[in-house]
């Protein structure tokens, strides 16, 4: 089916789709031993669902035994803007770029279903999108198709987009034509291991979720370690460090998506405008952002830590505001956010 699998290619493009690769479900056997490592360790932390269907989640053949082939699709999200330049904007909040925008889940999503229709227009057969909406390993997945490989900050590099992409797939039953796998192209670079302002890899091409700032600002419930706060600094939803110095950026250009492009008022919102959200207000400012799923209360402990690390005086009284909040661990970082300013001005209060 090489005419096939070219056209299709020809029509993620149409589609908006930078780039389209494609491998077999069984192209990835090194996921299942990589994954049991990571659980053994713990370094999942309390994401407890990646423990779930693990004989689905390390193995993609097992997960629909009827397909033959998965089509991988890139998404470039790039921003126009150096995302490093919040951190030292001290009184501002710094927000993921893939999180400054609409939820990519959306559009991706549209765009998957609408290569699968024409998809079984042409050929028939039958097919399942996924896009973070299954078991799926997406990024060794996206190797074995040729799109780009894991390097060693665990995320997608490619050498034609930098490190800036979303991935869905598509699974069908039809025998389609598969793309070379890319080979790791990282060499002894290490700067996105160095970067890390929390020491997240404990060696090359493994990550501690439980020390990411990505985990640590999204996933995990409750007060985050003492020792780590300091670290945060002003990341309130995730972190972009070891993707923004990957020097195959140098090819990273900016979103052609303009439901991709950065909302004004998520590149550097105010600290203290954050902090005085209640859950309505957190709601209908972060509605159709990723950002919303979690919730008023962990946004707002993040931004007490924000708070705290800042240095900034002034912003000791929206921290002591907060100091009896309905939420035990927004009141933890609120006193957090007080005593650590307290300090730096010399308040033994």
């Amino acid at each position: 089916m090489n005419g096939l699998t070219e056209r299709l290619k020809d029509e993620a493009r149409e589609i908006g789709f930078a780039r389209a690769r494609v491998c077999r479900p069984g192209d990835v056997p090194e996921v299942m031993e990589r994954l049991r490592s990571f659980l053994d360790r713990g370094y999942h932390g309390q994401m407890g669902w990646l423990g779930d269907r693990v004989h689905w989640r390390g193995a993609p053949d097992v997960l629909w035994p009827e397909a033959r082939s998965v089509i991988m699709l890139a998404e470039n999200y790039g921003p126009d803007h150096d995302p490093l330049d919040v951190l030292e904007r001290h009184d501002r909040a710094a927000i993921s770029v893939y999180a400054q925008h609409r939820d990519y889940h959306d559009v991706v999503k549209k765009r998957l279903k609408r290569l699968a229709r024409w998809l079984i227009g042409e050929a028939g057969g039958e097919v399942k999108v996924f896009v973070d909406t299954a078991p799926v390993p997406e990024k060794p997945l996206a190797q074995a198709a040729g799109l780009g490989w894991q390097g060693k900050h665990t995320n997608l590099v490619s050498r034609e987009l930098g490190s800036w992409l979303f991935l869905g797939c598509v699974f069908t039953t039809l025998d389609l034509e598969v793309d070379a796998a890319e080979r790791d192209h990282c060499g002894s670079c290490r700067a996105c291991l160095d970067v890390c302002p929390t020491d997240a890899f404990p060696a090359p091409y493994q990550l501690d979720a439980r020390r990411c700032i990505s985990y640590l600002t999204i996933e995990h419930k409750g007060p985050v370690d003492v020792a780590l706060r300091p670290a945060l600094g002003n990341r309130i939803y995730g972190c972009d460090d070891c993707l923004a110095v990957c020097p195959w950026n140098k090819f990273a250009r900016r979103a052609e998506e303009a439901k991709y492009h950065a909302r004004a008022d998520l590149m550097a919102p105010p600290l203290a405008d954050l902090a005085a959200l209640d859950d309505a207000a957190f709601r209908a400012r972060f509605s159709g952002s990723p950002i919303k799923r979690i919730g008023r209360d962990r946004m707002v402990r993040n931004v007490c830590y924000a708070i705290g690390n800042s240095g900034q005086a002034a912003l000791r009284p929206v921290a002591q505001s907060l100091c009896e909040d309905a939420d035990p661990a927004v009141r933890d970082a609120a006193r957090w956010a007080v005593l650590r300013l307290g300090m730096e001005q010399g308040d033994g209060r």
